[in-house]
């Protein structure tokens, strides 16, 4: 069974499986990824939402203060060696509000020995911001440059 680490600036450290991630509400997802090399595919994701799943986990950050919030950052990893980049503002509904998903089933299928997939459905080729296999999830702050 797949599992991954959520990790960094919060309280409550965990290491998750695809059936952990499915205590969450799951919410359902149909994407099309456009990317000039293989032209459109269709696809259906279901996941627990990534914001509710790292609040789930404590993040070290004043809640009331949205420039607070914004400064954070996620690094997701996967067991394929690709890596990304979101800010947390992204998921956050007072700024961006985007959908991500860890998602625990592709077209129906449960990705529970494959482990979680990262899910941005806004990014218009998957190649960019999809993480299949995810290892790790990383939170933490930016700090200002110099610092």
């Amino acid at each position: 069974m797949a599992e991954f680490m959520l990790h960094g600036d919060v309280d409550r450290p965990a290491t998750l499986s695809v059936a952990d991630l499915r205590e969450w509400e799951q919410h359902r997802m149909e994407v099309v990824f456009d990317c000039a090399a293989n032209g459109p595919q269709h696809h259906v994701f279901e996941g627990a939402l990534l914001r509710d799943v790292v609040s789930g986990a404590g993040p070290v950050f004043d809640a009331g203060r949205r420039k607070d919030r914004s400064r954070f950052l996620l690094s997701v990893s996967g067991g394929d060696g690709h890596h990304t980049v979101l800010a947390r503002a992204e998921l956050d509904a007072d700024f961006v509000g985007s959908p991500v998903l860890p998602a625990t089933r592709l077209d129906g299928e449960g990705l529970d020995e494959t482990g979680a997939q990262l899910v941005v459905p806004s990014d218009r080729c998957g190649a960019a911001r999809y993480v299949s296999a995810v290892t790790h999830v990383w939170f933490g702050a930016l700090g200002a440059p110099g610092a």
